[in-house]
């Protein structure tokens, strides 16, 4: 049973350091007709629901803890009895967040999770936050990387447990080495692919 990747994009807001804002987010679920992935979960339950429809979801893979991220991801495991996966660095912004409540189980660079007939490998690339990481799908060919890597550029920098150098070290080593055909799927706007961010960036 082919997997497939759905999308569709959520509104609402972020905020971090007394600073409130107006946000679009990319909902990605990867997964065949039985059962999928969950990618982040940022404003809406319900949002999340519709672009799973009746599937089982394995997992709630969250690529860093930001509220945009994260802030539905307790009432998503609720709803669909499924752990959310987060890596431990970022436990200082997702306690920001959900004060009383923890993600299930650890992400660790290198950790493969398994999704119908395919599977993604855990790039831990801290910057834009401690904890971030990237899901690399090279059956799918494309690489999910929540705010590491946009059109454009690196995600930003300039908020607490952020650092520039750090996140552009991050990309360097484990994004660019990718194939450069590898299609990025971004946690904000638009997609681009490893090659044109590479040149980019240099």
């Amino acid at each position: 049973m082919a997997v497939r990747v759905d999308h569709a994009v959520t509104s609402g807001t972020f905020s971090l350091d007394g600073e409130t804002h107006q946000v679009d987010n990319n909902l990605w679920v990867v997964g065949d007709d039985e059962e999928c992935l969950v990618i982040d979960a940022p404003h809406s339950v319900e949002d999340i629901l519709a672009v799973v429809g009746d599937r089982r979801v394995k997992a709630i893979v969250c690529t860093h803890a930001h509220d945009d991220h994260v802030r539905v991801a307790p009432a998503l495991r609720e709803a669909v009895r499924a752990p959310i996966l987060l890596h431990p660095d970022d436990r200082p912004l997702w306690k920001l967040t959900h004060t009383d409540e923890l993600w299930d189980a650890d992400l660790s660079d290198g950790q493969v999770i398994e999704i119908g007939d395919t599977a993604l490998t855990v790039l831990h690339t801290p910057g834009h936050a401690p904890g971030a990481v990237c899901l690399w799908a090279p059956d799918l060919g494309c690489v999910f990387t929540g705010d590491t890597l946009f059109q454009g550029g690196p995600g930003a920098t300039g908020r607490s447990f952020s650092d520039r150098p750090t996140i552009e070290a991050s990309i360097k080593a484990k994004l660019f080495a990718l194939p450069g055909d590898t299609v990025v799927h971004t946690g904000h706007g638009e997609d681009t692919t490893i090659a044109a961010e590479a040149a980019a960036l240099g």
